[in-house]
């Protein structure tokens, strides 16, 4: 399709989104990485956080972990760990679970430990952002 950039989303388990999209938006290791038709050929890894996209003047977004992206001049593969659409998250069990990584944390007694924390922390926190229940409003 002129003008648009072909995006799927895949994890080990399922093909998670394939649709053709205006832009796109990733969590490169070095920071967000922002993708439009004919973009040049890239290859990065991801970090935990948001991949957002937008169709027509609708943004959506999708929670990811770990993995790789690809880009092409008409093509953006993510190559997930995991990936969650808004609807799929459990949103109670985001909020415990970032309420036992910030305990975890101030209890750490170890940097791996608070790091561990840490690293589950930021995974709560996008899905819930994601969901549309992040700490605005709570």
């Amino acid at each position: 399709m002129k003008g648009k950039i072909k995006l799927e989303v895949v994890t080990p388990e399922r093909l998670v989104l394939e649709e053709w999209v205006d832009e796109v938006t990733v969590p490169g290791l070095g920071g967000e990485l922002g993708i439009l038709p004919e973009h040049t050929y890239l290859l990065s890894l991801l970090q935990t956080g948001i991949v957002s996209y937008r169709i027509g003047n609708e943004r959506h977004l999708l929670a990811v972990r770990g993995g790789y992206v690809e880009v092409l001049p008409d093509k953006v593969t993510v190559l997930a760990d995991t990936a969650e659409r808004p609807e799929e998250i459990d949103v109670e069990r985001a909020r415990r679970s970032r309420e036992r990584a910030l305990r975890e944390m101030r209890q750490s007694t170890s940097e791996i430990e608070f790091l561990r924390a840490q690293a589950r922390l930021q995974r709560a926190l996008v899905r819930l952002r994601v969901a549309g229940k992040g700490l605005e409003e709570e």
